[in-house]
């Protein structure tokens, strides 16, 4: 029986007293902080204390197709002259996460794990392209230490989410909206979908018809071509293959995705029983 999740508070101080621009995160019981900062404020603030401190940091923009995040993992000791560089030679990045300690207790050999299991985890999520060219090892830690930076990650991960960031989390492990798993057969073809608070995921396994039609949308056909670069789905057996869950922002793009085609997923998508999702919805059932 799995331990239901707890509840915890975050804090969000906006320094400049613009929303958009830079805020720090803390979360209550946590010795991390985290910031995220636009590019075009980062100039204006770099001087502040947080940038001084080994951290780990995240890249983010978007891929010039519009249909992923792109990301870079880094990690420095301290992170200011990284970011700095990055400033002036990366393109790519309109925002920096970055995650330091309230009380210096992240070190460099810290950071290059948290660096690591950050590439790994969005590697494995393939929710956005990563820019890593070379991947980064893991340090070779005693247990101890091991432990105590995957404990400081996973509180990590809890934070990025609440700062619009959600890039190393597989979506089969987001929290379920319904029990009912909805599903969609045409063409011979099977594709099952899970409500969750992000928006509706295709399972694993879950299949798509091998070519779109002439008439689908162009933004159809570029997610298709995005997920197969991507290595989302894959070819097999004459069709397509989820290879990881994936979370769609709407049942009508999930749907379309899948089918090659134009798409309504309010009624594309089907209980087992063969209700639609549009009628789920009007029961107050999903």
């Amino acid at each position: 029986m799995s331990t239901p999740a707890r509840g915890f508070t975050i804090n969000v101080f906006v320094p400049t007293g613009d929303p958009a621009g830079l805020r720090i995160v803390e979360k209550t019981n946590w010795t991390g902080k985290g910031l995220v900062c636009p590019r075009n404020d980062y100039a204006t603030v770099r001087g502040r204390p947080e940038f001084k401190l080994a951290g780990v940091y995240v890249l983010v923009g978007r891929t010039s197709d519009g249909e992923a995040d792109q990301i870079y993992v880094g990690e420095g000791d301290p992170i200011g002259p990284r970011l700095d560089s990055h400033a002036k030679l990366k393109d790519f990045w309109n925002s920096v996460y970055c995650f330091v300690s309230k009380d210096s207790s992240l070190n460099k050999a810290h950071v290059q794990y948290l660096e690591s299991r950050l590439v790994e985890l969005a590697d494995e999520a393939k929710r956005s392209v990563v820019e890593n060219g070379n991947r980064p090892d893991r340090p070779t830690l005693a247990e101890a230490t091991a432990a105590e930076a995957e404990v400081f990650l996973q509180d990590v991960l809890l934070c990025f989410p609440l700062m619009g960031l959600s890039v190393f989390s597989l979506a089969e492990n987001l929290p379920k909206k319904t029990a009912t798993k909805l599903q969609l057969t045409t063409k011979g073809i099977t594709a099952y979908c899970n409500l969750t608070s992000e928006g509706f995921v295709v399972t694993k396994g879950s299949q798509a018809v091998l070519s779109a039609a002439p008439s689908t949308p162009q933004f159809v056909k570029t997610a298709r071509e995005s997920l197969l670069k991507r290595g989302v789905l894959i070819e097999r057996g004459g069709l397509l293959v989820f290879e990881v869950p994936y979370t769609f922002d709407s049942a009508s793009t999930a749907a379309a995705v899948v089918m090659g085609r134009n798409a309504n997923g309010l009624i594309e998508w089907r209980s087992p029983e063969g209700v639609t999702l549009k009628d789920l919805r009007q029961a107050g059932n999903d």
